[in-house]
């Protein structure tokens, strides 16, 4: 919950703006400001205080106990010009809040933590749980200032890049180390990623004392950390156990439940017959542990078989993390046609890989220590293969495409060759034509088709039938790939194909680097288009029957017929 405080009639506006924008998420105090920021203190994750930072720094410093308890806190000036994140960045999302207050009110977030300020990730901001939190801030110093810092990790996760002084230095004075295993007493900056499963089987009446004392002997037996822990994993007829139900409660771990047939399918170390007669499955915590840690996982191993006490047992597998790619549509070129969610990926990536000229764009996107793998034209199936080999091996990957991915870009070769061990995530992007429609004026409207005229991988004839259709059936036409300086004939003929079912005069439209340097717009007819004017970063909009220019703008009605109110 989120508590919203304030003092003003201003603030109280604003508040009720973030209400109705979050409808659910908040609570919006009254009364003395004290008494208010008293009560979300005691009842919120987050509070935005419509206050000077200086009044709520004095209200809330009587209130202070730890930084992992606290919540966050984000002051919203008089006027709504700043959103600060005060208290909690990243312990309690502040600095995301800052965000989304700013999204609703149109404020400037504030964000004074260092490695944001700095664009490097947080340790504590990987999704991973630190041993010893305590010392996080001096190795953060550490990078920031550019000291040597070793990394070391169990195996590869799909991170964010760290800076180049992050790595292995083996003689660094500050060390972090990544790892699902008891590390008690290292002198380094401990993550525990979330790696672990608990498979737990147990007789009907378990309690959950006797389920924790077992898991605490199987993990300390072993040498694995409990901050591993990511899930519990049981028979279905075992989800709602009571003494389960409460152990992975009170530890926030999600309960993931399988049939017995499913279980049963599982090649385990240890079955049991009797297991079987009880529960139809040879067995259930070995089973479930690996039979979750796969689901969750690109593959997993058991690294701690069954162990029984009077009413349970517990097995634990460990998961081996998806590699991620992410395939990014990066607009028509404008950086405000770029879409937040493509910089989100980009950031969040610790390899690109794309087409150099493209690189070139969002170079200055990209976080200090992101690998690029980066190539010129032609060697698109060379980068689709890169990029899916990379996240294969789990690595944070980002293939990056002009426009949307999906459309005439890289999607359609690394989909080819990604398999089920990769995590894939597609971010839409603004293509080439809408840029060229929004700029010509409204010539996508109504029906239309996109054709490439490129015969470099689709034969000449094809695209000659794609046309006489498209033609025959008055759809207004998009060309990509029109002309280039191998390639000349195909513009002209397409030209003469659309020609045949349309007249001389039908609109059409050409769009030299939409929303690039360079940008050049025509609005003309099919008989006055002259393929002079046309390469390979133009885009060519032929309209359909209806088709017409209004005002030097190219407009394809809606066909609607419009009733009076």
């Amino acid at each position: 919950m989120i508590g919203i405080v304030w003092a003003t009639a201003a603030g109280r506006e604003s508040a009720e703006r973030l209400a109705q924008a979050w409808p659910g998420e908040c609570t919006v105090h009254s009364g003395p400001v004290k008494q208010q920021v008293q009560q979300a203190w005691q009842h919120s994750e987050a509070i935005v205080a419509f206050l000077a930072t200086g009044a709520t720094v004095r209200l809330i410093a009587p209130l202070l106990t730890a930084k992992q308890s606290d919540p966050g806190v984000v002051c919203v000036d008089e006027a709504s010009r700043f959103a600060v994140a005060l208290l909690g960045g990243h312990a309690k999302n502040a600095n995301a809040l800052a965000d989304r207050v700013s999204d609703v009110l149109g404020t400037q977030p504030v964000v004074t933590t260092g490695t944001d300020a700095a664009n490097i990730p947080g340790l504590d901001q990987l999704g991973f749980t630190p041993a010893n939190p305590e010392r996080l801030a001096a190795v953060s110093r550490a990078i920031l200032d550019g000291e040597p810092v070793d990394w070391q990790a169990d195996m590869t996760w799909p991170l964010p890049p760290m800076p180049p002084n992050v790595g292995g230095n083996p003689d660094a004075a500050h060390r972090v180390v990544v790892t699902d295993r008891d590390s008690s007493g290292s002198s380094a900056v401990v993550l525990h990623p979330p790696s672990l499963v608990l498979g737990i089987g147990s007789s009907k009446g378990v309690s959950e004392a006797e389920v924790a004392a077992l898991v605490e002997q199987v993990l300390t037996a072993h040498g694995l950390a409990p901050e591993s822990v990511c899930a519990v994993a049981t028979a279905d007829i075992k989800a709602a156990e009571p003494g389960i139900v409460a152990f992975a409660a009170s530890r926030r771990l999600p309960v993931i439940a399988y049939t017995a047939d499913e279980l049963a399918a599982m090649d385990v170390p240890n079955p049991s017959e009797v297991v079987r007669a009880a529960v139809g499955t040879p067995s259930v915590s070995e089973a479930s542990a690996l039979l979750a840690a796969r689901t969750m996982g690109r593959k997993a191993e058991l690294v701690a078989a069954k162990t029984a006490s009077a009413m349970a047992t517990v097995a634990v597998a460990r998961l081996t993390p998806w590699g991620r790619l992410a395939i990014v549509g990066l607009g028509p070129g404008a950086a405000d046609l770029r879409t937040p969610r493509a910089t989100a990926e980009l950031r969040a990536a610790g390899i690109v890989v794309g087409l150099d000229q493209y690189v070139d764009q969002i170079r200055h996107v990209l976080r200090p220590g992101v690998r690029i793998v980066e190539s010129g034209l032609g060697a698109e199936e060379e980068r689709a293969r890169t990029a899916v080999e990379l996240a294969r091996e789990g690595n944070a990957v980002a293939l990056i495409g002009s426009g949307d991915a999906g459309v005439y870009a890289m999607a359609s070769p690394a989909l080819e060759f990604a398999t089920d061990d990769v995590d894939v995530v597609a971010v839409p992007g603004v293509t080439a034509a809408l840029a060229a429609s929004s700029l010509l004026g409204a010539p996508l409207g109504h029906d239309h088709v996109y054709l490439s005229l490129s015969d470099l991988h689709t034969p000449w004839e094809v695209i000659e039938r794609r046309l006489h259709a498209a033609a025959e059936t008055d759809l207004v036409v998009c060309l990509y790939n029109p002309r280039s300086l191998k390639r000349q004939h195909q513009l002209p003929e397409a030209l003469r194909i659309l020609g045949k079912c349309r007249p001389p005069t039908t609109p059409a439209g050409l769009v030299h680097a939409a929303s690039r340097p360079g940008e050049r717009i025509h609005v003309t007819t099919l008989a006055e288009l002259n393929p002079d004017d046309v390469d390979m970063n133009t885009v060519v909009i032929i309209g359909a029957s209806t088709t017409r220019n209004i005002s030097g703008r190219m407009v394809t009605p809606r066909g609607y017929q419009w009733m009076p109110s």
